[in-house]
């Protein structure tokens, strides 16, 4: 199944069971090297305000205390605009997330479960149902039908990632050149620019070149510094 009918089809499920909308996201790199949110690469939606994408997509992302849990949880959890909050919400909130919580209130999000999915690589997507104007009861049964949304969850990313790009899985919060990369990768490997021009069949100036160009793009104060911030990146994984 292609991703937005399966999407559609999970509105569907989820509707049955009370809610009214679902939003999904992957990214390969959940966080940057200084511990900031990165924007997925995909973040889709069903039944959300219309301009809600945008706002995420423009910064409200990174101030999103639902993803900030997400990265600490393996396991699906209940969140609310309003009254009591789940532990692992109650651990993360922060002054922070103002922003999103005053707009989740503003739409009504009174509840949602969100579905986090780890990969052993790092990559993550969240799957997410939310109700709006709930019940006041709704809380407890959304933490009853937690567990199905979570493998409602599961089997949608399962069935989206299928269809993955090479482009999709890459991470685009740090672009650098095939050639910076490929040089980054044989410093990894402990070879000096020598041996790395030897091996490529360039002058050492041009593979210092790359690798000086690699570092401030990296902004690393040195190459063993630029080879952990391209390894975090998983830029390394491109010259495999």
């Amino acid at each position: 199944m292609a991703f937005d009918p399966a999407l559609d089809a999970a509105l569907d499920l989820v509707e049955h069971a009370g809610f009214t909308s679902v939003i999904y996201d992957y990214t390969p790199v959940p966080r940057s090297h200084d511990g900031v949110l990165i924007t997925p690469n995909i973040l889709e939606a069903r039944r959300v305000p219309d301009d809600m994408m945008r706002l995420w997509r423009d910064g409200f992302y990174q101030l999103d205390p639902v993803q900030d849990a997400a990265l600490s949880s393996t396991a699906p959890f209940v969140w609310s605009a309003f009254g009591r909050q789940s532990r692992i919400m109650e651990k993360v909130l922060c002054e922070r997330h103002g922003p999103v919580l005053g707009y989740m209130r503003d739409m009504r999000f009174s509840c949602g479960v969100t579905v986090p999915i780890h990969h052993p690589g790092g990559d993550l997507a969240t799957f997410t149902a939310i109700c709006v104007d709930a019940e006041r009861d709704f809380g407890d049964v959304a933490v009853r039908l937690a567990p199905a949304i979570g493998l409602l969850g599961q089997t949608f990313h399962e069935i989206a990632q299928a269809g993955f790009s090479p482009e999709t899985r890459r991470s685009r919060a740090m672009r650098l050149s095939p050639r910076e990369v490929q040089c980054l990768s044989l410093c990894a490997e402990g070879l000096t620019a020598k041996e790395i021009a030897r091996r490529l069949d360039r002058s050492v100036p041009t593979v210092t070149l790359h690798l000086n160009s690699a570092g401030r793009k990296l902004g690393a104060r040195n190459r063993f510094q630029a080879v952990a911030r391209a390894a975090h990146y998983r830029l390394l994984d491109a010259a495999s």
